[in-house]
């Protein structure tokens, strides 16, 4: 039943009214002051390692994954937790590797990198690729697999969460980034908390439907005795999921790509250590690498869950659509409607949390590469602090107008987070080859740039569709692998552009990058913190290869 109890709304109401107020507060008290841009879109010096690394993770779990990863996880298993699991290992390699070089260039927007190194063009295309992007898919998907999952639990329409969801992220990102970066440490506990709640149903109700009671060690026997396959980690060519998870990609190919380019050259998330010094920003970033150990327990275990209770005979009706379709999405709703007064407002918070969050997180971003990149750059060069952040703050509203207008039209899908990640992946490999060669490779040049910027999405489009445009006499390769074919064709491209056609050593000089050894010395505690997160995912991969 899709009913609240009152228990629910008073916990719901108080998770509201501490977002809410904090947000109103620091808004307040900063909208008659002189705010600089930097403080408003990067919160600059104020963010400690504990609200960065918290304000990564709650911008980067939302809808997607307590809904989306959640229906992969009862579609396809555990093996979609490799998302999860090996963005742990890729957020080692970006404090060591990436995030000096911007903190050293004093980089504070991706395109503000893109234009350093290369040139305005460049910088000009991604930007607007970016917001495109940002908005029309993530922005869109946020808000869509919200208002869906709410209104599956609670007596609302799907019409007013959209509206609702989008009113409460503008008021949380109308204070700028020091406001999301705090209220974000909040959240990401109210949303662990919530998540955990959730498994715990999940695998207590599986243990009582194969008569044990209430626990949740013989709920995860019966997952390993009942659906072995779903605890696999490592798909073969006979999978029926190959295409999905297409076997090793999920570690050293598609996967490493799609993850390093959205954790080392994404504004959304490199924003929120941008601001700070490199020893707080390493440690913010270690900090969510732990946390994101914990997603798959909170995000995926459910759907496993749901998968076994749903073969032996349990919530039949519950899962399928109104045309009596199948739907993995609706895994999470149905779970949560199970859960008793109290709890459920707990859950409700809990999501909620994950979804303001990233959607306060994604806004904030689109704000910032529309206000310093290509409004200050291009229609208002001498543009106060304060205008850009009222430009900044009219950005917002804006942005999530269009991402509630659009989200509607997103109810055809089915696994919504393999979509998010197949058609962001069009544009991943490319970003991915221009900022390595921009940062690692001298002799990259800004015709290469622009190269790399301009062919990423016809490339991986015709790799898409080649198969059947030819009728199949073209590999139709796994999306993963895709994106590896494209990341190696880009960066081909770019080295035989930059060869054919070298830069001027002026020219050159110009655009340099400072990149030298000592940037990537880390503290030995970094290094402890970096080795028990490996050796736990070495494990991890180990038992359920």
């Amino acid at each position: 039943m899709n009913a609240l109890q009152t228990a629910d709304y008073i916990v719901f109401l108080i998770y509201f009214v501490i977002v809410t107020s904090y947000g109103m507060y620091i808004y307040r008290s900063k909208k008659n002051a002189v705010t600089s841009s930097n403080d408003y879109f990067l919160a600059e010096g104020s963010l400690t390692w504990w609200a960065i690394g918290a304000s990564l993770i709650a911008s980067n779990i939302s809808a997607e994954h307590f809904i989306g990863m959640s229906g992969s996880g009862f579609a396809l298993g555990l093996a979609i937790s490799s998302y999860e699991w090996m963005s742990a290992a890729t957020l080692i390699i970006v404090a060591v590797f990436i995030l000096p070089v911007y903190l050293k260039n004093k980089i504070f927007t991706m395109p503000q990198f893109l234009a350093k190194r290369y040139n305005d063009t460049v910088s000009a295309i991604m930007a607007v690729i970016w917001l495109l992007i940002y908005v029309f898919v993530n922005l869109t998907s946020i808000i869509y697999l919200g208002a869906l999952a709410i209104s599956s639990i609670a007596p609302v329409s799907f019409e007013f969460c959209v509206i609702g969801l989008s009113l409460f992220s503008v008021i949380v990102t109308l204070g700028g980034m020091k406001v999301i970066g705090y209220t974000d440490m909040f959240q990401v506990i109210v949303l662990i908390l919530g998540g955990l709640v959730t498994t715990y149903l999940a695998l207590t109700l599986l243990s009582e439907q194969f008569g044990f009671g209430k626990d949740i060690f013989k709920g995860l026997s019966i997952i390993a005795d009942k659906a072995p396959g779903h605890l696999q980690m490592i798909f073969d060519k006979s999978n029926p999921h190959y295409s999905e998870l297409p076997g090793m990609s999920v570690i050293i190919g598609g996967m490493l790509i799609n993850n390093l380019a959205y954790w080392g050259c994404n504004q959304y998330i490199v924003q929120r250590a941008l601001g700070a010094d490199l020893k707080t920003a390493r440690k913010g970033i270690l900090f969510a690498a732990f946390l994101k150990l914990l997603v798959p327990v909170i995000a995926v275990l459910p759907g496993i869950a749901m998968y076994v209770m749903h073969e032996n005979g349990m919530f039949q009706q519950e899962m399928l659509d109104a045309a009596g379709v199948l739907k993995p999405d609706r895994a999470y709703p149905t779970l949560m409607n199970l859960l008793p007064a109290g709890l459920k407002g707990i859950a409700l918070a809990a999501l909620t949390a994950a979804i303001v969050a990233s959607l306060a997180g994604k806004a904030n971003s689109i704000s910032t590469i529309f206000s310093l990149d290509i409004y200050r750059k291009y229609f208002d060069k001498t543009a106060s602090e304060k205008k850009l952040v009222r430009v900044g703050r009219a950005v917002v509203v804006v942005a999530m107008l269009i991402g509630a207008i659009v989200a509607p039209s997103l109810k055809s899908l089915d696994q919504a987070y393999q979509f998010i990640q197949e058609y962001v992946g069009f544009f991943s490999p490319g970003v991915l080859a221009i900022f390595m060669l921009g940062m690692f490779w001298k002799k990259t040049t800004a015709n290469a740039g622009l190269a790399g910027a301009l062919l990423t999405v016809p490339i991986a489009t015709v790799l898409k569709f080649l198969p059947v445009w030819t009728n199949g006499a073209f590999p139709d390769y796994p999306f993963l692998d895709r994106m590896s074919i494209t990341f190696v064709m880009i960066v081909a491209i770019m080295v035989g552009v930059s060869l054919l056609k070298p830069e001027p050593q002026q020219l050159h000089e110009k655009h340099k990058i400072e990149v030298d050894t000592s940037m990537f010395k880390v503290s030995s505690g970094f290094i402890i913190g970096s080795f028990i997160i490996c050796s736990v995912l070495v494990a991890l991969y180990t038992v359920f290869w």
